[in-house]
């Protein structure tokens, strides 16, 4: 039912037009106490045997929706209505932006992608702050924050750009994620150099334990599919090394290979989400789970539009799965099926539980003659 009204009505829309209208909806229907629970036994059914342990939080599955959904932490309730064990909102700068002019959202049909360059448009961390201080939980389950740096602060004068929004937000957040890896912030992607990430991640670190003196605030970074080998070790590494509690992988990629959607609109500058980034996404994820193993936990993201994409996921090393672009194309059951598949796959395999199961693709390779 849903993939026909897509291709009547909102395939019909602008993108970005489409995202907003679509989310008003969610969050009216989140504030309407008989509809919202109807909706959240419908859409987010629970499974025990999914209950996740991670970052020293208890959630009712490993999958949240990803960063750059809701960036104002406006409809935290609304997704959690939809299925998703986690909301991660942001990304939030220090200072509101508007971000990139429009058009900047883009719809790869053919590829089940999106390309996006908005720029981090948001309220900026006091306003979102604010609302977060403000919200009255409806529906249990854990918030991720998501930072970046703000567009027109230089590259030197990143830390205390990156620190505002830690003293900020950091006592709202179930955990925290530092966002160096958006190709759409001119120079954000350079400071992934373990030289620019150390001193960042040490001063958020630092920041985040001034502000919050009676709970660890868990600290995340994530990182770009298109960095080399070579980088995604050294940003391993780093992590053990600062006692990181986690690494997502990935964010959007700028590499444009094998899409078969128009050249005209497969050119188009930004971030390539979705179906097509996730063999890389499990190659980097993969990667990491060799190198640091289950010393931090890792998020894996991009493109995971299926239980079975979830699972891959899981098996490679994740401890927790992020979806967003699927959620454009499958519409309000995309969380649902994703739970409902997981909980087959795991009553299917020789694994006791979903925390058993994370980086046994690993162990099995290992353990196979050659």
């Amino acid at each position: 039912m849903y993939k026909l009204f897509f291709h009547l009505f909102f395939k019909r829309m602008d993108p970005e037009a489409a995202h907003h209208l679509a989310f008003a909806w969610i969050r009216l229907a989140a504030r309407v106490p008989v509809l919202r629970t109807f909706a959240a036994a419908v859409l987010a059914p629970r499974f025990r045997e999914l209950r996740t342990e991670a970052l020293g939080l208890r959630m009712h599955g490993p999958f949240g929706l990803a960063a750059g959904f809701d960036k104002n932490a406006v409809g935290i309730d609304g997704m959690a209505m939809l299925g998703f064990d986690h909301v991660e909102i942001g990304t939030v700068t220090a200072r509101p932006q508007p971000g990139n002019p429009k058009k900047r959202l883009f719809r790869l049909v053919a590829d089940r992608a999106l390309i996006n360059r908005m720029g981090f448009n948001n309220e900026g961390s006091a306003a979102v702050a604010a609302r977060l201080a403000a919200r009255r939980e409806v529906f249990r389950t854990t918030v991720g924050v998501n930072i970046g740096k703000t567009k027109v602060v230089p590259e030197a004068e990143a830390v205390a750009d990156y620190v505002t929004s830690t003293e900020r937000l950091a006592a709202h957040a179930d955990y925290l994620v530092v966002n160096v890896s958006s190709p759409n912030t001119p120079g954000l992607r350079n400071l992934q150099a373990t030289e620019s990430l150390r001193p960042l991640l040490t001063a958020v670190r630092d920041a985040a334990d001034r502000t919050v003196t009676d709970r660890r605030v868990p600290l995340l970074v994530k990182i770009a599919p298109d960095l080399a080998d070579e980088d995604v070790d050294a940003v391993a590494d780093l992590a053990v090394e600062l006692g990181l509690d986690g690494i997502i992988a990935t964010n959007t990629t700028i590499r444009r290979e094998g899409l078969a959607s128009p050249a005209d609109l497969a050119s188009e500058t930004g971030g390539l989400s979705g179906a097509p980034l996730g063999d890389r996404s499990l190659e980097v994820l993969r990667r990491l789970y060799a190198r640091v193993g289950d010393r931090i936990t890792l998020v894996g993201v991009g493109g995971i539009e299926t239980a079975e994409d979830a699972w891959q996921r899981i098996l490679a090393g994740a401890t927790l799965v992020q979806g967003y672009s699927a959620l454009v194309y499958e519409g309000p059951f995309y969380a649902r099926a994703i739970h409902k598949g997981l909980a087959a796959r795991l009553a299917a395999s020789p694994y006791a539980s979903l925390a058993e199961a994370v980086g046994a693709g690993h162990r099995n390779r290992k353990d196979t003659p050659a």
